[in-house]
């Protein structure tokens, strides 16, 4: 039996990255606008979007850009409606965005909670829901992916907040994916684990803290942007047409240990 790669191909799909301006965004971006998708770039920062959406056009790919507020759900609805006046449709949805607000367990603000909760969570049910509403009005399906993290699955020090948030994020794509079924939609997570991306503060080799993360590692090293881009176009594509539900872990084998 040969793979067929055409299942790869996202080409004439819409593709909404949020937290798209630079990280795992930027490189799900990139990757799903490497493979035909017309990418729809977004985040907060104008400066961040206008710089991803240049370099996927540079690369002769399709990309638009939109800065908006993930934090508000009138943003959220916005982004999905601009985004379909622009391209014509909706088919893949990657929420990306979040925080990883952090502090010791018996020091974590009421607010830092909060932040990680509605940033991480809330918002992007906000996103995964004004994606679907759109979706199920099409009549045609499509592919919800939202970034989670090994955070959801282990402790990490410091982390209670956004362990928490990414714990709700993981229930809440198995329960979008049995609801939603029904109407052709696919809703998935992606689960990294220590990358090497802005919002990840990554010590020189020698530094304590980053030779326990490498030898704690079964590939022995960070994984790079890049690599999430991978399993972002597995999920958003053909590729996994009977895969719905999961927690896809890309964290070179933390989990396993």
């Amino acid at each position: 039996m040969n793979l067929d790669l055409t299942l790869f191909d996202l080409t004439g799909r819409t593709a909404i990255v949020t937290g798209s301006g630079r990280g795992l965004g930027k490189a799900m971006a990139q990757g799903l606008a490497g493979v035909g998708a017309n990418v729809v770039v977004c985040a907060r920062s104008a400066g961040e979007v206008a710089t991803t959406v240049g370099e996927i056009v540079a690369t002769d790919g399709s990309a638009h850009g939109i800065v908006f507020d993930a934090a508000k759900r009138s943003e959220c609805r916005r982004l999905i409606d601009e985004s379909v006046a622009h391209f014509g449709g909706l088919d893949v949805v990657i929420v990306n965005h979040g925080s990883g607000a952090s502090a010791p367990a018996e020091d974590l603000t009421d607010a830092q909670w909060e932040t990680n909760i509605h940033v991480n969570l809330t918002s992007a049910f906000y996103c995964c829901q004004e994606a679907a509403r759109t979706m199920i009005a099409q009549g045609r399906g499509g592919s919800i992916v939202v970034t989670s993290s090994t955070g959801s699955l282990v402790g990490f020090e410091g982390l209670l907040g956004f362990g928490a948030s990414k714990g709700g994020i993981d229930q809440m794509v198995r329960q979008m994916a049995m609801e939603w079924g029904r109407h052709g939609i696919r809703v998935n997570a992606i689960n990294p684990g220590w990358t090497t991306h802005p919002a990840s503060a990554v010590g020189a080799p020698d530094d304590p803290e980053e030779q326990r993360i490498t030898q704690r590692t079964p590939l022995g090293r960070r994984g790079e942007a890049e690599e999430m881009a991978g399993p972002a176009i597995f999920l958003a594509s053909d590729a996994s047409s009977f895969v719905t539900g999961i927690t896809l872990v890309a964290d070179g084998g933390w989990c396993a240990v």
